[in-house]
């Protein structure tokens, strides 16, 4: 019995071997560095937004309501476009964070399943990426809510 425990443990070792020679190579720094530029690239677009909305006489306070707003459209729009595809390819991580990578997130399945119908396809698989993140960041804000009340 154990010499055939030496034996799976050794067909284990080759195999990771194998598995880690053929596996691509990820180039974490460049990857890190888009991540940064793409995601900073949104992030100056938004603040461009913000400038030119308090440039029109927008209140700040009114301008901080808009800014999201046009921000999940332009993610959304693109996203249908087909163009924000190639900005997460590019961009990875950089182009998920921004609140546009949340818009990305609610339309790229809706339109996955358009053909399923709008009730079925669009309404029902609308939030299978965004619902989880929506479910989750709710209850913990909740949570977090609660043990602040009662600490303070």
């Amino acid at each position: 019995m154990n010499k055939n425990m030496t034996e799976a443990e050794k067909k284990k070792k080759d195999y990771q071997q194998i598995v880690k020679q053929k596996s691509p190579k990820s180039a974490l720094f460049k990857n890190c560095v888009l991540a940064f530029i793409v995601g900073g690239i949104i992030c100056s677009i938004g603040q461009f937004f913000s400038n030119l909305l308090t440039k029109w006489g927008i209140p700040k306070d009114e301008s901080s309501i808009w800014v999201p707003i046009i921000m999940v459209f332009w993610g959304a729009f693109l996203t249908g476009l087909g163009v924000y595809d190639n900005i997460g390819k590019y961009g990875g991580a950089g182009s998920i964070v921004p609140i546009t990578g949340f818009a990305n997130s609610i339309v790229s399945p809706a339109m996955e399943f358009k053909k399923e119908g709008y009730v079925l396809g669009v309404g029902a698989k609308m939030f299978v990426i965004a619902g989880p993140v929506l479910v989750y960041g709710i209850a913990s804000s909740v949570i977090v809510g609660l043990i602040y009340y009662f600490i303070r």
